[in-house]
C-alpha cells in the first residue's frame, strides 16, 4: 500500500476509515492503559473512540498532514491485525529540520518488543526519507514503559522539560530523548540489523 512501511514483524501504514472498527475494539479495550497517558479531550469535542464520522475527519486531518509534509501517522499492524500507533508530529523545516514522536501500543502486545522495532522502521523513514535531522520524544518520568522503548535503542536523554504537557488533565513533565541524523548514521546499521533483520 503506498505510504506503508515495513519492519520484521510489524507494518506501519496510514489508518483509513475502514479500520475504525478494528481500532474502536483496541481502544476500548485499553481505555485505562492509555488515557493516563493523553491529553483530556477538549469540552464539547466527539469522542473519536465511539463516533465514527469524527475517526474519519481524523483520517482526512492526517492526510491533510501528509500531503503538506508537516506530519506523518500511522497506525502499526502485526500480523495483519491493529496493534497501535507511532506517529511522526510538527515537522518543522527550515535551521530545524525537526519533529516529535508520539506512539501506542495494545497492552496485549506490550513487552513483545514491537514498539522498538516500529521507532526504528519510523526513524530509518525520518531520517532517510525525509531527511530530517532530529527526532525528539517526550515521556512522562513514571512512564517506565514508553522510557523502555527508547532506551533499548540508546536515544540520548536531554533532561526534563518541567510541566511541559497537559496530560490527562495535568501539566506533566516529560524526559526529553533525542536523536539525530548523525547519531542514526553512526548506529543504524545494528539498529536494522537487530530489530529489523532479526539479529539480535
Amino acid at each position: 500500500m503506498p505510504g506503508s512501511l515495513s519492519g520484521r514483524r510489524v507494518l506501519l501504514r496510514p489508518l483509513e476509515v475502514n479500520d475504525f472498527g478494528a481500532w474502536q475494539e483496541v481502544r476500548r479495550r485499553n481505555r485505562d492503559w492509555l488515557t493516563r497517558w493523553e491529553p483530556q479531550r477538549l469540552s464539547g469535542a466527539p469522542d473519536v473512540v465511539e463516533d465514527r464520522t469524527a475517526f474519519a475527519n481524523r483520517c482526512s486531518a492526517r492526510r491533510r498532514e501528509r500531503q503538506r509534509g508537516s506530519g506523518h501517522s500511522f497506525g502499526i499492524f502485526v500480523d495483519g491485525a491493529f496493534a497501535g500507533e507511532i506517529n511522526l508530529n510538527s515537522i518543522q523545516r527550515g535551521p530545524f529540520q525537526s519533529c516529535y514522536v508520539g506512539y501506542w501500543i495494545d497492552e496485549a502486545l506490550a513487552g513483545n518488543a514491537y514498539m522498538p522495532e516500529a521507532l526504528v522502521v519510523l526513524a530509518r523513514f525520518a531520517f532517510e526519507e525525509l531527511r530530517l535531522h532530529r527526532i525528539q520524544v517526550s515521556i512522562v518520568p513514571r512512564n517506565s514503559a514508553s522510557r523502555r522503548v527508547v532506551e533499548k535503542l540508546r536515544l540520548r536523554d536531554e533532561g526534563t522539560a518541567v510541566r511541559y504537557l497537559e496530560i490527562n488533565g495535568v501539566w506533566e513533565d516529560h524526559v526529553r530523548y533525542g536523536f539525530t541524523v548523525e547519531e542514526w548514521k553512526e548506529c543504524s546499521e545494528d539498529l536494522v540489523a537487530e530489530w529489523i533483520a532479526g539479529r539480535r
